[in-house]
């Protein structure tokens, strides 16, 4: 078969669709020596992706998503290459290509969530932008050949949006990566400093009492937009106050709003930390008290589980498809409930045997996931389009 794959979210510019793409032809370059590949990217990523397989071509497809070109020229160029079928790893498809492919629908969040919250423009603006969204994700779902998606949770919820489509849905797991990068010794201890962590200020205080010198923290990694309920965390920093709250995430509008509220409210134990790189990040996560994670609606649920991975007890949203991806290896609360949410940290801070607990059973949850598993079973829907 000659497969493509719309990789233009290839990578870090596409943050979590990017991972999503990225590892997925990574995996499938290792297990698939029959069928040839196509990978359409951006200028910007394009020297990002580098064959390892030779049955794996890339190709140049300067298209901005959710733009004209997309529509109208990209359909033109996936047809120049004779294509068995086409992978779009998200919902914004060329509706104008006219042959076989699939689609990966990871969650329905812009359908359950659609406000002004949600963007910074104009409501006109956005109100078009919303009917668009509708119209080419109900397009997507009802053209394609097959819809994967990452959760019996959205499975359900995309089948009782668009019930036609109960045929066609595959759920196919995502996962996470067992590894994670430090700091040296040297340059944690500055990270920590700059961060306004760090207590003690000799330098030779071994690794393994870092934890004793360090401001109690407890950790949240991901963006701020409104599903995301990051408003509880100025309620619980002032329930909590000698923990810090750090907030991971690039600055945004969203960020920048939030921060502005904490400021608003003199809530100084929330620190957020704008954009860190892998290795800030994986220091972060290694001695962080515990990962919380008050999402509304979440598709997949994968900042937790990388959280658990990390080796982090997490205290967790029992919302949407969390339950079903973090089984019983997470903490749940009410994220309607802020009660709810003060009641399960403090009952993991007083434990040290519940946090023993979390973190061995996150380990071993985060081991049912498999990017190896999942391309394989990406390659079977590929192959039952035939």
């Amino acid at each position: 078969m000659r497969i493509g794959i719309d990789a233009r979210f290839y990578g870090s510019i596409g943050k979590g669709l990017g991972r999503y793409t990225e590892k997925l032809i990574a995996h499938l370059e290792e297990i698939d020596t029959e069928n040839e590949y196509f990978i359409f990217l951006l200028e910007e990523n394009f020297s990002v992706y580098c064959p390892r397989n030779p049955r794996f071509k890339k190709v140049k497809a300067n298209y901005r998503w959710y733009g004209f070109l997309e529509q109208i020229i990209f359909p033109l160029e996936l047809l120049w290459y004779r294509l068995d079928i086409v992978h779009f790893p998200h919902f914004n498809i060329p509706i104008l290509y006219p042959k076989k492919f699939v689609v990966t629908i990871h969650d329905l969040i812009l359908l359950h969530y659609p406000t002004m919250q949600n963007t910074t423009r104009s409501e006109v603006f956005y109100t078009v932008k919303f009917l668009m969204y509708r119209l080419v994700i109900a397009c997507a779902v009802y053209r394609s050949h097959f819809v994967v998606t990452v959760s019996q949770f959205t499975a359900q919820d995309i089948v009782a949006q668009y019930p036609h489509s109960r045929d066609k849905v595959r759920v196919i797991y995502e996962a996470t990566d067992s590894f994670c990068q430090f700091l040296s010794k040297t340059k944690e201890q500055a990270f920590f400093t700059r961060m306004g962590l760090w207590l003690d200020k000799s330098s030779d205080t071994p690794r393994s009492e870092i934890h004793d010198i360090l401001k109690p923290y407890l950790l949240y990694v991901g963006n701020a937009y409104p599903h995301k309920n990051l408003d509880i965390f100025l309620h619980l920093a002032l329930k909590f106050p000698a923990y810090t709250f750090v907030l991971v995430g690039k600055e945004d509008y969203f960020y920048a709003r939030l921060k502005r509220k904490a400021k608003k409210e003199n809530i100084t134990n929330i620190l957020f930390t704008d954009f860190v790189d892998d290795f800030e990040l994986g220091t972060l996560y290694r001695f962080a008290v515990c990962y919380i994670f008050p999402s509304f609606y979440e598709g997949f649920g994968f900042p937790p589980l990388e959280a658990m991975a990390r080796g982090l007890p997490v205290l967790s949203s029992s919302c949407g498809s969390l339950p079903e991806i973090l089984g019983t290896s997470a903490m749940y609360f009410d994220p309607q409930s802020k009660q709810s949410l003060e009641d399960g940290l403090q009952t993991i801070l007083t434990s040290s045997v519940l946090q023993d607990t979390l973190r061995n059973a996150g380990y071993q949850q985060v081991g049912k996931y498999s990017f190896t598993r999942m391309a394989e079973e990406t390659k079977r829907v590929y192959e039952q389009t035939k």
